[in-house]
């Protein structure tokens, strides 16, 4: 019986041995074709980097004979194959300056005579119509096709509202405004947009508002890009609350309310389907959540930097500010923009485990950076800065325009302001 047993076992041992070794090389080559395809996947996002960190200057507005800080830049979706579109910019003289967007070639100008303007907006369906919020409680409508400086659609708020944030939904049915916090009240006010573009000259009350959810200033609104229905808003307050607006009331439409523990700057959505959230503070924070998580046990925090300036190795420590963030759709990779005060732009990596700088964009800009603009389409990015100046980054562009720079920052009338009162100090001091 032993020897039978021992002979069996041999047998057993020879017949499955090559069965075995087939097993064992299946899962080497199961685990190798894993690892190339990690790698694949690896080099497409460093080669997706790579691109990013190597934009260049395509074109460059021409100055202004009034110079101003450009504060919000906004891209037109070409409405024919044949049309260039547009791009808008919001500037710190409480103008709205048109643009071509294939050649920065300026083509007119809105000026606001009763309040300050607040951000730029194009309608998501016609490239001609282009909104702006304004601290006289109105949100102005116009409309590029026009020789008239009138607006041709203005959404008017309560007695109390100033108007400092808006955002419009992308089927283009409902605007939205953020207001600053007078006395105790602060509002999100909305309104039915329908019809802006045969309703030349007239007026519209809101539908409602929206006033528990923020107990101060609401510094930034914005729709989500595909669901028409989905607002977040972010306040110095330090709260992003997300809304469903097709609920009955503000207590059933608030989904989320996240905390970033200081004052709203920025805020976007990105991730597949745009899920996520995501925002950036005055003093240099960044948050991330997930709102895929809501209905589960994970935690709904993918990062929360409190110092991006510390979190991030740059040359000299030179990151100074936050400029705010963009979704590169095709990667599915979330980026922040930061930059100096003499005009380099910082773009950042943004993972889970943490932020890491991709390049540098140099030689554009003279001064800081306020403003920005991503083109998913031709993965172009337009900038604005405190120079004056507008500048079309394209992938492998290489600049054709002469035009003098503006080395020069433009000092604001707050800066002057400032300047004057300091040196009459030292005089009297001598």
């Amino acid at each position: 019986d032993v020897i039978a047993g021992f002979l069996y076992a041999i047998l057993i041992l020879v017949v499955f041995h090559p069965v075995v070794d087939l097993i064992d090389n299946f899962n080497l080559t199961y685990k190798v074709s894993d690892n190339i395809g990690a790698a694949f996947e690896m080099s497409a996002v460093e080669k997706m980097e790579e691109q990013l960190a190597n934009l260049s200057i395509a074109k460059r507005s021409t100055l202004s004979e009034e110079p101003a800080y450009l504060l919000d830049v906004d891209v037109s979706k070409p409405s024919t194959a044949e049309s260039s579109g547009f791009v808008a910019v919001s500037c710190s003289n409480n103008s709205i300056r048109i643009y071509n967007r294939e050649t920065l070639n300026f083509l007119q100008e809105y000026k606001s005579c009763s309040g300050i303007l607040h951000g730029v907006r194009f309608a998501h369906a016609c490239d001609s119509v282009v909104f702006s919020a304004c601290s006289d409680g109105t949100v102005k409508c116009w409309d590029i096709r026009l020789a008239s400086q009138e607006a041709v659609q203005i959404f008017s708020g309560y007695p109390s509202n100033v108007f400092i944030s808006f955002d419009i939904n992308c089927s283009d049915l409902i605007v939205c405004a953020g207001t600053e916090k007078v006395e105790q009240d602060t509002f999100l006010v909305f309104w039915d947009a329908r019809g802006i573009t045969n309703c030349a000259g007239t007026t519209k009350e809101p539908l409602g508002v929206y006033s528990e959810s923020h107990n101060d200033d609401i510094t930034k609104i914005c729709f989500h890009p595909i669901e028409p229905n989905l607002v977040v808003s972010g306040s110095t307050d330090g709260l992003v609350n997300v809304f469903d607006i097709n609920k009955d009331n503000e207590d059933d439409a608030l989904i989320s309310t996240c905390n970033s523990d200081s004052s709203v700057s920025f805020i976007g959505w990105s991730g597949k389907d745009y899920k996520q959230v995501y925002c950036t503070t005055h003093d240099e924070g960044f948050c991330w959540w997930d709102m895929a998580q809501l209905d589960t046990e994970e935690p709904i925090t993918r990062l929360h930097v409190l110092d991006v300036r510390d979190a991030v190795c740059t040359e000299n420590n030179s990151l100074q500010y936050l400029v705010g963030g963009l979704y590169h759709e095709k990667a599915d990779k979330l980026f922040l923009l930061g930059g100096t005060s003499t005009g380099n732009i910082h773009l950042i990596s943004c993972d889970t485990d943490g932020l890491s700088l991709v390049g540098t964009l140099c030689g554009g800009h003279s001064a800081t950076v306020r403003s920005f603009c991503w083109n998913q389409e031709d993965e172009s990015l337009l900038t604005g800065g405190e120079d004056a100046q507008l500048l079309l980054w394209k992938p492998g562009a290489v600049e054709r325009s002469f035009a003098k720079k503006a080395s020069m920052k433009i000092a604001s009338s707050v800066q002057k302001r400032v300047r004057v009162h300091n040196s009459s100090l030292k005089s009297r001091k001598k």
